[in-house]
């Protein structure tokens, strides 16, 4: 994409920073976000940052593309406030393309959640039957249902989608998030700094992990092409905790030992299995996954290689 103003909203969060930045050298790129998952300092400065919530009126909205990944991204944050997390996920949706609309734009690309698959090992087509378990897995359905009211009533062009278990290491938008940020960058902070990485259970629960760079490209190509519907983006492979801790270790150098903990999660809900087939936005478009979980953890521990100032406690979230 270049040449275009382009509105990222949870921009200054983990997969929307990397989004605006990677966007903003060919791009008019601003970003709105409330400041709760997502700080300004994860920012390009050729970025436009404005602390504005999906919520509000007169949202900055007169743009070519839309990139909605505003959202409380979390069972907990959802069980915690179930009517804030609806709000923020289904009415802030609904808020931000309806202002986009009236002021002309056309193109939406959304984030939703493989949550909504429960826990599968084979790899995940969009076509199979979803069940909502969660107050986060239902406000991500009622988006794409939303996306599809606008897409069908307004013919405005929406795409979703599906994320599986994206991460990045500390050094790139994460380190603020605390128990929040995604695993694997928990578990390499935790080992390079000579703490045992907590896990849930036994450890054998396996996820789709998918480096953000590979989901930023998703997005991009979403965009570029004029996707409609929702679509995978994961890898087809997947790694358990057990595992990930083990590659953590050998990267590092290191002989940290994990912590088991009981799940707080309750067993009915917790999803221990994910996978993702992604052959339909593979058939659509040139897009398919370049980093493999080898690389990917080279890349996230590349940071230790010299000495920390700053470290993060954590939990698996």
């Amino acid at each position: 994409m270049q040449g275009q103003r382009i509105l990222v909203t949870g921009g200054a969060g983990f997969i929307g920073s990397n989004l605006a930045t990677e966007l903003a050298d060919r791009n008019d790129v601003i970003v709105i976000d409330d400041g709760y998952l997502g700080t300004p300092d994860n920012l390009d400065e050729s970025v436009t940052y404005r602390e504005r919530c999906v919520l509000e009126d007169d949202l900055p909205t007169d743009v070519d593309v839309v990139f909605h990944l505003a959202a409380l991204s979390s069972y907990a944050m959802h069980e915690s406030n179930p009517q804030r997390g609806a709000r923020v996920n289904v009415e802030g949706f609904v808020n931000t393309v309806e202002q986009a609309r009236q002021d002309g734009c056309e193109t939406i690309v959304y984030a939703s959640t493989s949550s909504i698959y429960g826990s599968r090992t084979e790899p995940t087509p969009e076509d199979v039957p979803v069940t909502v378990n969660t107050g986060y897995e239902a406000s991500k359905l009622a988006r794409e249902r939303y996306a599809e009211y606008f897409a069908n009533h307004y013919d405005l062009t929406t795409c979703g989608l599906r994320l599986f278990s994206v991460y990045q290491g500390y050094d790139g938008a994460e380190a603020h998030k605390d128990e929040y940020a995604n695993v694997i960058a928990q578990f390499a902070d935790d080992i390079a700094n000579g703490r045992s990485p907590v896990l849930y259970g036994d450890g054998s629960q396996t996820r789709d992990f998918t480096h953000v760079s590979d989901v930023v490209r998703a997005f991009e190509v979403a965009a570029e092409e004029g996707l409609e519907g929702v679509f995978n983006v994961g890898t087809g492979q997947r790694y358990s905790f057990n595992e990930v801790v083990e590659r953590l270790n050998e990267q590092l150098g290191t002989s940290v030992e994990p912590e088991y903990t009981e799940n707080p999660i309750p067993e009915d809900v917790y999803v221990y299995d994910t996978c993702a087939d992604c052959s339909k936005l593979q058939v659509a478009t040139d897009w398919k996954p370049e980093i493999s979980l080898e690389e990917g953890i080279q890349l996230v521990c590349n940071q230790y290689n010299t000495p920390l100032s700053n470290s993060v406690s954590s939990v698996e979230s």
